[in-house]
Protein backbone atom coordinates (compact mmCIF):
# COMPACT_ATOMS: atom_id res chain seq x y z
CA UNK A 1 0.00 0.00 0.00
CA UNK A 2 1.51 3.32 -1.03
CA UNK A 3 0.79 6.56 0.60
CA UNK A 4 0.36 9.68 -1.46
CA UNK A 5 0.56 12.96 0.34
CA UNK A 6 -2.16 15.33 -0.65
CA UNK A 7 -1.98 19.10 -0.31
CA UNK A 8 -5.12 20.97 0.57
CA UNK A 9 -5.84 24.61 -0.10
CA UNK A 10 -5.19 25.58 3.50
CA UNK A 11 -1.75 23.91 3.32
CA UNK A 12 -0.91 25.78 0.09
CA UNK A 13 -1.89 29.13 1.64
CA UNK A 14 0.31 28.43 4.63
CA UNK A 15 3.31 27.48 2.43
CA UNK A 16 2.78 30.62 0.32
CA UNK A 17 2.65 32.81 3.42
CA UNK A 18 5.87 31.31 4.79
CA UNK A 19 7.63 31.75 1.44
CA UNK A 20 6.49 35.40 1.21
CA UNK A 21 7.69 36.10 4.76
CA UNK A 22 11.09 34.55 3.97
CA UNK A 23 11.48 36.72 0.86
CA UNK A 24 10.54 39.90 2.77
CA UNK A 25 12.95 39.05 5.61
CA UNK A 26 15.81 38.35 3.19
CA UNK A 27 15.18 41.60 1.31
CA UNK A 28 15.07 43.59 4.54
CA UNK A 29 18.32 42.08 5.80
CA UNK A 30 20.14 42.98 2.57
CA UNK A 31 19.76 46.67 3.43
CA UNK A 32 21.42 46.14 6.83
CA UNK A 33 24.98 46.10 5.59
CA UNK A 34 27.58 47.55 7.92
CA UNK A 35 29.62 49.13 5.11
CA UNK A 36 27.24 51.90 4.07
CA UNK A 37 28.43 54.73 1.86
CA UNK A 38 31.96 56.14 2.11
CA UNK A 39 32.59 59.65 0.77
CA UNK A 40 36.05 61.10 0.21
CA UNK A 41 36.23 64.89 -0.07
CA UNK A 42 39.22 67.01 -0.98
CA UNK A 43 42.72 65.92 -1.91
CA UNK A 44 43.49 62.24 -1.28
CA UNK A 45 47.24 61.94 -0.64
CA UNK A 46 49.03 59.55 -2.98
CA UNK A 47 52.24 58.19 -1.43
CA UNK A 48 54.00 57.94 -4.82
CA UNK A 49 53.26 61.59 -5.63
CA UNK A 50 54.31 62.63 -2.14
CA UNK A 51 57.64 60.80 -2.60
CA UNK A 52 58.35 63.06 -5.60
CA UNK A 53 58.38 66.10 -3.27
CA UNK A 54 61.25 65.64 -0.79
CA UNK A 55 62.66 68.50 1.26
CA UNK A 56 64.65 70.78 -1.05
CA UNK A 57 62.14 70.56 -3.94
CA UNK A 58 61.00 73.69 -5.73
CA UNK A 59 57.50 75.19 -5.60
CA UNK A 60 57.03 74.27 -9.29
CA UNK A 61 57.91 70.63 -8.59
CA UNK A 62 55.31 70.55 -5.78
CA UNK A 63 52.64 71.92 -8.11
CA UNK A 64 53.55 69.40 -10.83
CA UNK A 65 53.60 66.42 -8.44
CA UNK A 66 50.71 67.18 -6.08
CA UNK A 67 48.65 69.64 -8.12
CA UNK A 68 46.99 72.82 -6.98
CA UNK A 69 46.65 72.99 -3.18
CA UNK A 70 43.27 73.13 -1.43
CA UNK A 71 44.36 76.44 0.09
CA UNK A 72 47.50 78.44 0.77
CA UNK A 73 48.78 80.54 3.66
CA UNK A 74 46.82 83.76 4.05
CA UNK A 75 49.56 86.35 3.66
CA UNK A 76 52.79 85.18 2.06
CA UNK A 77 51.98 81.91 0.16
CA UNK A 78 54.78 80.16 2.06
CA UNK A 79 52.58 77.13 2.92
CA UNK A 80 50.48 74.88 0.68
CA UNK A 81 47.64 72.93 2.37
CA UNK A 82 46.14 69.78 0.84
CA UNK A 83 42.98 68.93 2.81
CA UNK A 84 40.95 65.72 2.69
CA UNK A 85 38.07 64.26 4.69
CA UNK A 86 36.50 60.82 4.81
CA UNK A 87 32.85 60.51 5.85
CA UNK A 88 30.59 57.47 6.25
CA UNK A 89 26.85 57.02 6.46
CA UNK A 90 24.85 53.85 6.86
CA UNK A 91 21.94 54.90 4.62
CA UNK A 92 21.37 57.58 2.00
CA UNK A 93 19.00 59.58 4.20
CA UNK A 94 21.34 59.74 7.21
CA UNK A 95 23.80 62.53 7.96
CA UNK A 96 27.40 61.52 7.18
CA UNK A 97 29.74 61.15 10.15
CA UNK A 98 33.35 62.35 9.92
CA UNK A 99 35.67 59.33 10.16
CA UNK A 100 39.05 60.69 9.11
CA UNK A 101 40.54 64.07 8.26
CA UNK A 102 43.99 64.81 6.92
CA UNK A 103 45.82 68.08 6.22
CA UNK A 104 49.11 67.83 4.35
CA UNK A 105 51.12 71.05 4.83
CA UNK A 106 54.10 71.84 2.61
CA UNK A 107 56.24 74.66 4.09
CA UNK A 108 58.51 76.76 1.84
CA UNK A 109 61.41 79.02 2.74
CA UNK A 110 61.95 82.52 1.26
CA UNK A 111 63.52 81.06 -1.91
CA UNK A 112 60.49 78.85 -2.69
CA UNK A 113 62.17 75.60 -1.65
CA UNK A 114 60.41 72.95 0.49
CA UNK A 115 61.80 73.13 4.00
CA UNK A 116 59.28 70.84 5.78
CA UNK A 117 56.33 68.52 5.14
CA UNK A 118 53.75 67.90 7.86
CA UNK A 119 50.70 65.67 7.96
CA UNK A 120 48.00 66.66 10.47
CA UNK A 121 45.08 64.38 11.38
CA UNK A 122 42.00 64.59 13.61
CA UNK A 123 44.17 64.00 16.68
CA UNK A 124 46.19 67.15 15.92
CA UNK A 125 43.32 69.63 15.79
CA UNK A 126 39.62 70.21 15.94
CA UNK A 127 37.01 69.10 13.42
CA UNK A 128 35.92 71.69 10.90
CA UNK A 129 33.34 71.62 8.16
CA UNK A 130 34.87 72.16 4.71
CA UNK A 131 31.50 72.83 3.09
CA UNK A 132 29.35 75.08 5.21
CA UNK A 133 26.33 76.66 3.59
CA UNK A 134 25.09 78.72 6.55
CA UNK A 135 26.05 82.24 7.51
CA UNK A 136 25.41 83.19 11.14
CA UNK A 137 23.68 86.52 11.63
CA UNK A 138 23.35 88.72 14.67
CA UNK A 139 20.13 89.57 16.46
CA UNK A 140 17.02 87.57 17.19
CA UNK A 141 14.80 85.77 14.73
CA UNK A 142 11.24 86.82 15.63
CA UNK A 143 8.06 85.15 14.47
CA UNK A 144 5.32 87.16 12.78
CA UNK A 145 3.25 87.21 15.99
CA UNK A 146 6.24 88.38 18.08
CA UNK A 147 6.92 91.18 15.58
CA UNK A 148 3.24 92.16 15.63
CA UNK A 149 3.19 92.36 19.44
CA UNK A 150 6.50 94.25 19.64
CA UNK A 151 5.46 96.87 17.06
CA UNK A 152 8.24 95.91 14.62
CA UNK A 153 8.15 95.40 10.86
CA UNK A 154 5.40 92.80 11.18
CA UNK A 155 3.12 95.33 12.86
CA UNK A 156 3.65 97.84 10.05
CA UNK A 157 2.85 95.17 7.45
CA UNK A 158 -0.31 94.19 9.37
CA UNK A 159 -1.42 97.84 9.60
CA UNK A 160 -0.89 98.30 5.86
CA UNK A 161 -2.85 95.14 5.10
CA UNK A 162 -5.73 96.18 7.39
CA UNK A 163 -5.87 99.71 5.98
CA UNK A 164 -5.84 98.25 2.44
CA UNK A 165 -8.85 96.11 3.30
CA UNK A 166 -10.74 99.04 4.82
CA UNK A 167 -10.32 101.27 1.74
CA UNK A 168 -11.86 98.66 -0.57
Amino acid sequence: MSFVQRYFRTDMKWIGTVALAAVIAATGLQGCSSVGEVMNNGYVVDEQSLALVPEGSSRKQVLLSLGTPSTTATFDNEVFYYISQKRKRAAAFMKPALVDQSVLAIYFDKDGVVKQRSNYTLKDGKVFDMISRTTPTGGKDLTFLAQLLSGGAGAAAARNAISGLQTQ
